[in-house]
C-alpha cells in the first residue's frame, strides 16, 4: 500500500517554472502583456502555424473559433460524442447544433463513415477530436470537408505534440484549439491556444477575446503611450495572464523532455499490462506521432466478473487515482433532453463509456508510482 495518494494527471512543476512567475510577478506586469505575446510566438513556432492567440482556456478557445468562422443559429456542426463537454458545448454557445457521431471502439477517434451519414444542408464544420494525442484521420476528413464545403475546427486539447504525415496539427486547416488545464502536458494552470494560418480568422480571435477591442490591452499601456481603442464586436473576457505564460513559457521549453518520459512510461505499461483483462490502446498508426497524452485501458469484461467501477474504486483504496475519458456525450441528460438523443444510438462510443479508465500517466511520475500503478492492476485483476 502507498502512502500517499497517487493524484491523476499530476503536472511536473520544477523550480525554474515557479521562478519565472515569481520574476513575472515582480516585474509589475501580471495581466495580459509581453510573456503572452512571447507564449504566442513560440507556441505558433512549434505547432507550424503562422498565428497564435493565447486564451483563457481550450473551451473559450473553441467558442472563438465556432464564432470567428461565422457559426451561428441554424448551422449544425459535427462533433463526435466520445468527447469532453466543452468540444460541443463550444458550439451551443454559438447558437448552433451539435451533431454527434459515433467512433472507431479501440482508437477512440471520429469515424469518417458517420461524418459523412450525418450531414446535413446546415452543417458547416467538423471539429475531429485528437483523442489521447492520437491523431485522426486528417486525410479523410480534408476531403469530407472539401466534398461538402466545411470548415475543419481541430479540438487539439490532447495534441500539442502530435503529428501526421510528418506535420504538428496545428498546421492543419482552418483552425485548432489547444488546451494547458492542469492535466495536460503542458500547463499554464488553466489556459489554452488558438491557432490558425488565416490572418483574418487570427484577428477576429485576437479581438473577440479582449471584449472586442481593437487593440489589446498591453498595446494600450505599453511605452509607446496611450492608445485609444474602439468596441466593433460585443466580445468575451477569454484572454490569458503574463502570470499564466510564464509558467507555460517554462513548461514549453521542456516539452519534448517530458514528452520523452511519457513514451518510456507508455512503453512499460503495454509491456506489464499485456497479460491482463484489458484491451491496451493500440500502437500509433504509421506515419502519425502520438502525443501520448492519457493512457487508457478498456476493461475486458467477458473476462472478469468486476465492473469498471469496482475496478476504480478498489484503485482509489490502494491510493492510485483515476480518470474517465468519457462517458459519452449523448448518454448525459442535457444533451438527451435538448436534442433527442439517448442510449444505443451510437453503440461504439458506449462500448467505451462502459468499459475506460485511465491511469496516472504525466512526466511527473516515478518509476516507483507506475510499478505501484501496475502492481495494484496486477492484484486486482488477477
Amino acid at each position: 500500500m502507498r502512502k500517499s495518494y497517487l493524484i491523476f494527471g499530476s503536472p511536473k512543476i520544477e523550480e525554474e517554472d515557479i521562478e519565472g512567475v515569481v520574476q513575472t510577478l515582480r516585474s509589475g506586469w501580471i495581466g495580459t502583456g509581453p510573456k503572452v505575446n512571447e507564449f504566442e510566438k513560440e507556441f505558433a513556432e512549434y505547432v507550424g502555424a503562422k498565428y497564435a492567440a493565447a486564451v483563457s482556456s481550450c473551451t473559450a478557445g473553441l467558442h472563438l473559433c465556432v464564432l470567428a468562422l461565422g457559426i451561428d443559429k441554424d448551422s449544425e456542426v459535427i462533433v463526435p460524442t466520445m468527447t469532453f463537454a466543452a468540444t460541443a458545448n463550444a458550439v451551443i454557445h454559438a447558437g448552433a447544433r451539435p451533431v454527434f457521431v459515433d467512433v472507431d471502439p479501440l482508437t477512440m477517434l471520429i469515424d469518417p463513415d458517420d461524418i459523412r451519414r450525418k450531414i446535413t444542408k446546415r452543417t458547416k464544420a467538423i471539429i475531429p477530436v485528437h483523442f489521447a494525442g492520437r491523431p485522426c484521420n486528417i486525410d479523410e476528413i480534408n476531403k469530407i470537408a472539401d466534398e461538402h464545403n466545411l470548415y475543419i475546427i481541430h479540438d487539439n486539447a490532447h495534441a500539442i505534440e502530435s503529428e501526421y504525415k510528418g506535420m504538428r496539427l496545428g498546421t492543419s486547416r482552418d483552425i485548432a484549439a489547444y488546451s494547458f488545464y492542469v492535466t495536460k502536458n503542458l500547463t499554464t494552470a488553466e489556459g489554452g491556444m488558438v491557432t490558425t494560418n488565416n490572418q483574418e480568422i487570427a484577428a477576429k480571435i485576437k479581438m473577440y477575446a479582449l471584449h472586442g477591442l481593437t487593440k489589446d490591452a498591453w498595446k494600450r499601456f505599453s511605452d509607446d503611450g496611450y492608445k485609444h481603442y474602439q468596441i466593433v464586436y460585443p466580445g468575451f473576457k477569454y484572454n490569458m495572464t503574463d502570470i499564466q505564460a510564464s509558467l507555460g513559457l517554462s513548461q514549453f521549453r521542456k516539452i519534448e523532455k517530458f514528452y520523452s518520459r511519457r513514451a518510456e512510461l507508455w512503453q512499460y505499461y503495454k509491456n506489464e499490462l499485456k497479460d491482463l483483462p484489458l484491451l491496451l490502446p493500440p500502437d500509433p498508426e504509421p506515419d502519425t506521432r502520438h502525443g501520448f497524452h492519457l493512457f487508457i485501458l478498456l476493461l475486458d469484461i467477458n473476462k472478469t466478473s468486476l465492473t469498471r467501477d469496482q475496478v476504480i474504486n478498489k484503485l482509489h483504496n490502494m491510493k492510485i487515482g483515476t480518470g474517465v475519458h468519457y462517458i459519452a456525450l449523448h448518454l448525459h441528460p442535457y444533451y438527451q433532453q435538448a436534442y433527442g438523443y439517448g442510449s444505443g444510438d451510437f453503440p461504439n462510443a458506449e462500448f467505451i463509456s462502459e468499459r475506460t479508465f485511465s491511469i496516472p500517466f504525466s512526466a511527473n511520475l516515478t518509476d516507483e508510482d507506475a510499478k505501484d500503478v501496475v502492481g495494484a492492476l496486477k492484484l486486482i485483476l488477477r
